[in-house]
């Protein structure tokens, strides 16, 4: 160490260059040892002073300023606050008096003034706290040359990264703090509320500037500042506001929770204008971060605005959309046109059919929309990942036709059947370019296909005669030529794949707009056209069928499970009309009367008791060995993301293998004697701590078998989710009471051992999974929110399969289910609220989870730190509108809970009792208090959903409906007073009285009579509304109630 702090500043300069300029991996990896030990060194600061002062090189620079940012962030033994002051006045003048440094290091010395402020936010001296003054502190770059001016807004900008930044600091700002997120949130909510308006206004006014002097931006200079610019409003629109997200990464929250003290600006039409006119005036380099301005700008909330002024912001926005359209010309570059995709599915996500049918020019934007989403599709080869906010956009304007009560026309039966007819158009004719150029293709990504289909399912339910007499043509077409080349002896192999491609994209479809059937209310018409469709699915079944001894197509036989699934969910059931016309068409045709017939040839396609009495089934029960199935062998071709086929091919093997297993333990035994070699082989490899990694990789994701070597292969391989998805499968499988066969004698302890192992598997994961670091948005799924949604299935599995007295964990000191609900929590504050809902397996294992915690413990829930309960009511907030129902129901039973364990406190606190509030309870109560409006944007969010939109869960809505209106009964009354004055004059005294009906005879207490009253209430104050709504101009005012 001695001899590394004596280091000359020209040893420490080659070392450097050593680092950084070497092709050597022993050399620079010497010379990186070295200074990691100089970063140690006690006189670490001080040669840092000196490198920047005289060293010679930018690398010299760089080492200083990357040491000096670590000695800045250090825990233990910090630096004094004068040193701290001393380093930033430093940096500030080092970086005024030498505008030519290399870019790295300049970026390098911001990043240190960024963290020393972030840091430093709440230290004072003298009483005043001297890190807050970054405006002041730039000042003197903004007032001088271009160069400069770059450096100051890049300080700016770096600073709002940095203190929204959750990943990088939020461990660094205090050594001995056991609640370092909530340190962050502290500072970023003092920032926000003292600096970053100012930041924005200033940003805005630079950007003003600059765009009036007609920027030559050939000039790089010139070219440089719009962009740090640009990067500095994108920032400040960006910024976490309310703490609800915690990947800075995410852009995608569909609601920008925009302070009140900045209503100003976005009052001011000339802040929206500002950025469509730069969009024009600029190269189309720069447009997409214009777009994604305006995308951030486009998803303010609505309550920052009254209705007046709510109607003008969109008019203005819809006014810039239609300019873009009229001159497209930048959107062929993909990042313009992604940006533009985004910020048109903005227009629906945040703003209702009936305040953009009132825009002035509606008519034609909604026709230059529908022209740019039928090119798009069109070019289905151009930005696949872009069409999921167009389809997205379509599909929630279609949601919304049958409630629009405004008068004006919506046009959507003229351009959603051109949507329908591009989508399934363009499909069709990739077919024949993907086989013929060896593209990728699409089929293969069947999340991407799915979702896709979800959407569609809506808009082609929309004017849905139009889209049943095309899929018939075209399907009929395929079908006819299919047949034909199937008995033509010179048949090329090409056309018959063509032609089967064809039919496999035509039967997803086709059982898509079938499952679409429960958004809309369907007609007997309606019936017999699914009924059309039917037949000819089934009829192109019993031809494939004949054809599986020679040639059977996999996708094909996908596609016809997928309709299987779609129509099962739509016309097999109790609530199924037994005489609908579908089924009256598939007896005229098929000679199917019921939906027991069309369940026998379902059963017969896929009837596992015929299959298991083969013989081919009874050796592979038997032999399912590498030495008959290569695949199941580890050798050096082995490909770890090519073995998925192994756990498909054990899932077989299982349910084959119970059809008649009965008792019989000798069969199982025998069954598993194979798997049983492969788990001893990886015990062994363990054991010696000589194990070949591909190999025990391998047998692991063949056989997850005994806890000890599933946690140390979690441990090992947490970053590879080939081992880690099949490991999390089993013992979310493992934990999963299903059909109650996890029953222990009442002298077991099987149920807790199960949870303890159950715990340290999601604890392992959980804190491996979350040092991965930054993973590209395009494999995040796969890498990471895959197995954390399988964690919290499993979680929630254990939770509720009633096995497990939850009690004996505290009592007896076990720290098992704390470790459990604790990473959960750390899981989940690494999801943005954005992929909660658009991953769906994500959601539906994160509702239910909630749904488990908020009902059976919420005490925990109460227990947990303001910013991770405001996540979670955020969480619900959003998840109440989404367009899974499952997930929307999901979100009403915890809001439910919720609300019921804060009337239950509420009521204690205010009655005198011997025994105070628990801790937890008292605390939360006060969040809640402190944070009242987001259970009232919930009471306004469900009120909303009930009166205005299709409620398909009404019963749910209407449980945590009563709670929310009792804890906000003055929040309530006014909302009520709001809406009835709203109305015309002759309608007021009607809504009146809906209201009065609606808490007529209703308790203040939410006892289950009570709740029933309300709900059976609730039921005719919706109908009653509707009928006081018929042919009013109430749906402008309506709209407010978001608010």
């Amino acid at each position: 160490m001695k001899y590394l702090a004596g280091k000359s500043l020209a040893q420490l300069e080659n070392l450097c260059k050593q680092l950084y300029e070497t092709t050597d991996t022993t050399t620079r990896l010497q010379a990186e040892k070295a200074l990691v030990e100089f970063t140690n060194s006690p006189d670490c600061l001080s040669k840092c002073q000196l490198l920047l002062e005289r060293g010679s090189s930018s690398y010299s620079q760089l080492l200083a300023a990357t040491c000096l940012t670590k000695l800045v962030s250090r825990t233990n033994n910090p630096l004094p606050l004068e040193q701290r002051i001393d380093i930033r006045n430093y940096v500030l003048n080092y970086l005024a008096t030498r505008p030519k440094l290399a870019t790295f290091v300049t970026q390098a010395l911001i990043q240190l003034y960024a963290r020393i402020t972030k840091l430093g936010w709440f230290d004072c001296q003298k009483d005043d706290y001297v890190f807050r003054n970054a405006i002041t502190d730039v000042t003197r770059f903004l007032q001088d040359s271009v160069e400069y001016c770059i450096i100051g807004v890049t300080i700016l900008s770096q600073l709002t990264n940095e203190i929204n930044q959750v990943s990088a600091t939020a461990f660094l700002i205090e050594a001995d703090t056991t609640h370092p997120l909530t340190k962050h949130r502290k500072i970023a909510s003092s920032f926000r509320d003292s600096s970053l308006f100012d930041i924005f206004t200033l940003s805005c006014n630079l950007l003003k500037q600059a765009s009036g002097k007609n920027l030559n931006l050939n000039d790089e200079s010139q070219h440089g500042l719009l962009m740090q610019l640009l990067k500095l409003t994108h920032n400040c629109l960006n910024f976490d506001f309310i703490g609800t997200s915690t990947d800075e990464s995410s852009d995608d929250l569909c609601t920008v929770q925009i302070p009140t003290s900045w209503r100003s600006a976005f009052l001011d039409s000339s802040t929206l204008q500002l950025f469509f006119d730069l969009y024009h005036s600029i190269p189309p380099s720069f447009s997409p971060l214009v777009l994604s301005c305006l995308v951030q700008i486009a998803s303010v909330r609505r309550s920052l605005f009254n209705n007046a002024e709510r109607a003008k912001f969109l008019s203005h926005l819809v006014d810039g959309v239609k300019r873009i359209l009229e001159n497209p010309q930048s959107l062929s570059d993909p990042n313009n046109y992604h940006e533009f995709c985004r910020l048109l599915a903005r227009l629906k996500s945040n703003y209702q059919l009936g305040e953009l049918v009132k825009v002035e020019n509606y008519p034609e934007v909604i026709r230059l929309i529908a022209n740019f989403t039928v090119t798009s599709l069109q070019h289905w080869e151009f930005a696949p990942n872009s069409v999921h906010y167009l389809l997205s956009l379509w599909q929630r304007l279609a949601a919304s036709v049958p409630y629009v009560k405004a008068t004006e026309p919506h046009m959507l039966e003229t351009y959603t059947p051109e949507v329908t007819k591009a989508y399934i158009t363009s499909r069709l004719e990739s077919v024949h370019i993907i086989l013929r150029d060896g593209l990728e293709d699409p089929l293969e990504d069947t999340g991407l296909v799915q979702q896709q289909l979800d959407q569609l399912s809506t808009i082609g339910r929309c004017e849905y005669e139009k889209t049943c007499a095309l899929l018939v043509q075209l399907f009929d077409q395929s079908a006819q030529s299919y047949q034909e080349l199937l008995q033509s002896a010179s048949a090329s192999p090409m056309d018959i794949a063509v032609q089967e491609g064809r039919l496999t994209w035509l039967v997803y479809i086709i059982g898509a707009v079938i499952g679409g059937r429960v958004s809309f209310a369907s007609t007997d018409e309606q019936d017999a056209m699914d009924g059309e469709l039917v037949c000819r699915v089934l009829q192109l079944m019993n031809l494939t069928d004949s054809r599986l001894a020679q040639a059977g197509n996999e996708k094909l036989e996908l596609a016809m499970l997928s309709f299987f699934e779609q129509f099962r969910k739509i016309y097999i059931g109790d609530q199924v009309q037994k005489s609908s016309k579908l089924y009256r068409r598939l007896s005229e045709v098929l000679g199917l009367n019921d939906e027991t017939m069309v369940l026998s040839v379902f059963i017969g396609k896929i009837s596992v008791r015929k299959l298991v009495k083969l013989s081919a089934v009874q050796f592979m029960l038997n032999n399912h060995t590498s030495e008959h199935f290569s695949f199941l062998g580890i050798n050096n071709q082995s490909n770890l993301t090519d073995m998925r086929c192994r756990t498909t091919f054990y899932t077989a093997l299982g349910r084959l293998l119970m059809v008649d297993l009965g008792e019989d333990e000798d069969q199982y035994e025998q069954f598993m004697l194979p798997l049983t070699a492969a788990f001893e082989a990886v015990a062994q490899m363990f054991s010696t701590n000589t194990f070949n990694e591909q190999e025990a990789k391998l047998a692991i994701y063949r056989y997850p078998s005994y806890m000890p070597i599933l946690q140390r292969a979690i441990e090992l391989w947490y970053h590879d989710p080939a081992c880690t998805t099949p490991v999390l499968k089993l013992m979310a499988e493992l934990v999963h009471n299903r059909s109650q066969r996890l029953q222990f004698d009442v002298s077991s302890p099987n149920g807790i051992l199960l949870f303890r192992e159950t715990s340290k598997m999601i604890t392992m994961y959980g804190n491996r999974i979350l040092t991965l670091g930054e993973v590209p948005k395009d494999q995040v799924y796969a890498l990471k929110l895959k197995g954390i949604s399988i964690c919290f299935s499993m979680l929630k599995a254990a939770l509720s399969g009633s096995y497990v007295n939850f009690g004996v964990f505290r009592l007896y000191g076990d720290d098992a289910l704390d470790n459990a609900l604790q990473t959960f929590i750390k899981l989940l504050l690494s999801i943005p609220h954005s992929d909660l809902l658009d991953y769906p397996k994500l959601s539906q294992s994160y509702y239910s989870l909630l749904e488990v915690l908020t009902q059976d413990h919420m005490n925990f829930i109460a227990s947990l730190e303001p910013h991770v309960i405001m996540y979670i009511l955020s969480s619900i907030s959003e998840g109440l509108t989404a367009l899974d129902t499952m997930v929307c129901t999901g979100c009403c039973s915890c809001l439910d809970h919720i609300v019921t364990y804060l009337f239950k406190q509420l009521s204690r606190s205010t009655k005198k009792r011997t025994t105070p509030l628990n801790q937890e309870s008292d605390r939360f109560l006060h969040i809640m208090q402190q944070h009242p409006e987001m259970i009232q944007q919930m009471l306004s969010t469900v009120l909303n959903i009930i009166i205005f939109e299709d409620c398909r869960n009404q019963w749910s809505m209407s449980r945590p409906l009563l709670g929310l209106i009792l804890l906000n009964e003055k929040y309530f009354s006014d909302l009520r007073n709001s809406i009835v004055n709203s109305q015309p004059p002759e309608k007021q005294q009607a809504m009146h009285l809906c209201f009065e009906n609606l808490m007529e005879g209703i308790e203040r207490n939410l006892l289950t009579k009570n709740r029933d009253r309300f709900t059976q209430n609730l039921s005719a104050f919706r109908r009653e509304v509707n009928d006081s709504m018929k042919n009013s101009t109430y749906g402008v005012n309506s709209n407010d109630m978001m608010s």
